[in-house]
């Protein structure tokens, strides 16, 4: 299966380059879980930021790679991978690899090897939720992005390749309640006017929805927004994506890896709820809704 060139011949959105799972089950949402919490707090450097985000999506893996295999999973040197360890305060590699394999989650009391491919898909999806559902126990963050969305007026929504998706679906309701929302799903020489077109019709803040694989041309337009006065607010698949050095506001949710192209349950509820945040923030939202569906009714827009 090949997929676009810029991408090294691996199709986009890629988890394992072919339909079978390669773990029982999901990669373990409690390890990646561990692994974020391990990682947070420390000044990484971009290529360990790197490391960092290959070792969470590959959770489940992590504590029984090498650190050649590791350099090679993230595309970095060996000694990257060393540095990085002693970066997190570990003697070495090896000294970070038993940490993991001490601290990595008992077996799951369920059978998941009698699962075939697609059921260990879906069970991936349903951690990736409940690993969502336990990051929203602090809602503070998600409050926040709903206050700047509601106050940017325009609002840009970006998602490219991948994520045009998410965003195209965050767009499609929140013009329902927000005056101004513009999607920016298409890349090139464009991208940056758009950008400066919201910024001189008064846009504050910028939503992105970045998922593997990053391009590089987001990073770029992010770096970009940002310097052009832009509070970034990204949903991402981990805290340590390429995306989260532009940003002001990153908030992780993983996708599952287990297919031939990753599935992404938990950033598409996680822009729902960011939708709802909004609403509670726009004092006109509700009213917006009734008119809509007045109009709806009027014009028989829907078969229910």
């Amino acid at each position: 299966m090949s997929g676009d060139g810029d991408n090294g011949g691996v199709a986009e959105g890629t988890g394992t380059g072919t339909g079978a799972a390669t773990n029982t089950g999901a990669a373990d949402t409690g390890t990646a879980a561990r692994l974020q919490k391990l990682f947070e707090g420390h000044r990484l450097t971009p290529t360990q930021r790197r490391i960092a985000h290959c070792m969470v999506r590959r959770a489940a893996d992590a504590p029984f790679l090498s650190s050649v295999e590791l350099a090679e999973l993230a595309g970095v040197s060996q000694p990257s991978v060393t540095r990085f360890a002693v970066a997190l305060g570990f003697d070495g590699y090896p000294a970070l690899r038993r940490h993991l394999r001490d601290v990595a989650p008992a077996e799951k009391p369920d059978d998941t090897g009698s699962y075939n491919e697609y059921q260990q898909a879906v069970q991936a999806e349903i951690d990736n939720l409940r690993h969502l559902a336990a990051a929203l126990a602090d809602p503070a963050p998600v409050t926040e992005a709903g206050r700047l969305f509601a106050a940017s007026r325009p609002l840009p929504v970006l998602g490219l390749r991948a994520a045009t998706a998410q965003a195209a679906g965050f767009t499609y309701f929140a013009r329902k309640v927000h005056p101004d929302v513009r999607l920016l799903d298409e890349g090139g020489t464009m991208l940056t006017d758009r950008i400066d077109a919201a910024v001189r019709a008064g846009a504050t803040a910028l939503l992105c929805f970045a998922l593997p694989r990053h391009p590089r041309e987001v990073v770029d337009a992010l770096e970009y927004a940002r310097e052009a006065g832009l509070t970034i607010v990204t949903v991402a698949d981990s805290a340590f994506a390429p995306v989260a050095h532009p940003t002001d506001l990153l908030l992780p949710a993983p996708v599952g890896t287990g297919l031939a192209f990753d599935t992404a349950c938990a950033p598409m509820l996680l822009g729902r709820v960011l939708l709802e945040a909004m609403c509670d923030a726009l004092p006109d939202a509700q009213a917006r809704l009734e008119e809509f569906d007045a109009k709806a009714v009027a014009r028989g827009l829907f078969v229910e």
